[in-house]
């Protein structure tokens, strides 16, 4: 039993970055109904984002390096949030109702923001300044004509076609320079390595007989609130469902119960100390790094965070608003084209978030986003579209049970009864991340056609007959 806590930390550590990508899909695709592709290569410009200003402290000295990752935060999301912002209002807001059309724009987008940051280099960086200042700069003159309307067809195309060819030129005359400077990429197609500030290095260490004590606590924990919560499923939630859908405050009131029980009996469990069985191992010390405490504890912050803007501001009521129902607040007054860019802005800026965080998980490269997009849109379809409770639920999930088969800790787990041999060379096939995965996807698969809505479905109106 000694990888169980471990395993359901780093399961936590996990599904704590899958809750923050799936937080920005959530928000986005329950108010716009929007299948955003390109959600992942936006965390990837957030990671990259931290390795940008770790060089920069670098380069600075000092004490720069223990404070940058701090600095690296409101940078990531700023830079991720003025990239939605852009590709909300270029792309998406063009393809409002076309949902197979917006798959392939952001799908396009997502290889786009691939390539450009494997071919970054100054002589780019300049080429796209003078484009934008010539085309943008153009329209603004032109639009200050009288005939800007009947001209307007044809002058769209001009500036668009003198503004590129002026940006290539000017691109092929810095590269034929020679200057190495100007024309070397920024990254590369290779992976970049961030390095944690000192205080996020290390970790907590608990050994001996409180490890042991902590470990046999947390397994009856976790059984008994499973079981809290399947009685109180069906000793509540299932019978109302004959009256009404709206239970989202039972099944809250349900979890919390069941997660009152697990606490109490954790707190009853170090007080009293029960005998553990003898196959439970004792002595066995556990590991809790600070960098996925840290990203734990920043996961709840954003958290809070974004349930107090949705809920305790004026924008965040219009959201909500949007969200049930567009043409009503429209007919309100309630600017929807603004609502739309500001929340996928503050979905993209979450995005850079979740990146900012994964660098401390492991190496920064190109493909980095596709290996949590599906995962995030999974977090998203088994939580319900649009809910935070669900999204809260779904992420851990995903992200213990990934972790704990992957890891082959459920096999190992096992071990010790010859008579679960079958199951255990069943979990130990699947014991690869690969594979793992695999499994989750058809476990969800299985969960979605008991629950196709998802564990909190969005409300509705109905007729009362």
């Amino acid at each position: 039993m000694e990888g169980l806590l471990g395993g359901l930390f780093n399961g936590v550590s996990i599904g704590a970055v899958l809750l923050i990508v799936a937080l920005g899909l959530a928000i986005v695709f329950g108010l716009m109904g929007v299948i955003n592709l390109a959600h992942g290569e936006l965390m990837m410009l957030g990671a990259y984002t931290t390795y940008v200003v770790q060089n920069g402290a670098a380069a600075i000295g000092g004490g720069a390096l223990e404070i940058y990752f701090l600095v690296a935060l409101p940078i990531a999301f700023l830079v991720a949030a003025s990239v939605g912002l852009l590709l909300e209002r270029g792309v998406i807001r063009h393809l409002y109702g076309r949902p197979l059309e917006t798959l392939l724009a952001t799908w396009g987008v997502s290889l786009i923001l691939r390539q450009f940051i494997r071919s970054v280099s100054w002589s780019l960086v300049i080429g796209l300044v003078i484009f934008c200042v010539l085309f943008f700069g153009g329209r603004w003159i032109l639009q200050r004509q009288a005939n800007w309307e009947r001209l307007s067809r044809i002058a769209n195309p001009v500036v668009l076609m003198l503004s590129g060819a002026i940006a290539i030129v000017t691109g092929i005359v810095i590269n034929q320079s020679g200057n190495t400077n100007l024309i070397r990429p920024w990254f590369g197609a290779r992976n970049v390595d961030v390095t944690a500030p000192s205080w996020l290095r290390g970790g907590v260490s608990i050994s001996g007989e409180f490890a042991s004590q902590l470990y046999w606590a947390v397994t009856v924990g976790v059984c008994l609130f499973a079981l809290l919560w399947i009685v109180g499923y069906f000793a509540f939630i299932r019978p109302e469902r004959r009256i009404t859908e709206r239970l989202d405050n039972d099944r809250v009131v349900v979890i919390a119960s069941a997660l009152i029980g697990a606490i109490l009996a954790l707190l009853t469990f170090f007080t009293n100390q029960p005998p553990r069985p003898d196959w439970f191992s004792s002595g066995v010390p556990l590991q809790f790094p600070y960098s996925r405490l840290f990203i734990i504890g920043l996961t709840i912050v954003c958290l809070i965070g974004v349930y107090w803007f949705l809920n305790g501001t004026a924008w965040g009521l219009r959201i909500r608003s949007v969200t049930q129902n567009r043409k009503m607040s429209a007919c309100l007054g309630i600017p929807t084209e603004k609502v739309d860019a500001l929340t996928f802005a503050l979905g993209s800026g979450l995005a850079g978030i979740a990146g900012c965080a994964v660098t401390l998980l492991g190496s920064v490269g190109p493909n980095l986003g596709g290996n949590y997009i599906v995962d995030a849109f999974m977090v998203v379809v088994v939580g319900g579209v649009g809910k935070l409770a669900g999204s809260i639920v779904a992420a851990l999930v995903i992200g213990i049970v990934t972790y704990l088969i992957g890891s082959g800790t459920i096999a190992l787990l096992l071990t010790p009864f010859p008579a679960l041999q079958p199951v255990t060379d069943f979990f130990t096939f699947f014991a690869t991340t690969s594979m793992a995965k695999v499994m989750v996807f058809a476990l969800i698969i299985a969960f979605l056609q008991w629950k196709p809505a998802g564990m909190f479905p969005q409300k509705g109106r109905s007729v009362e007959v």
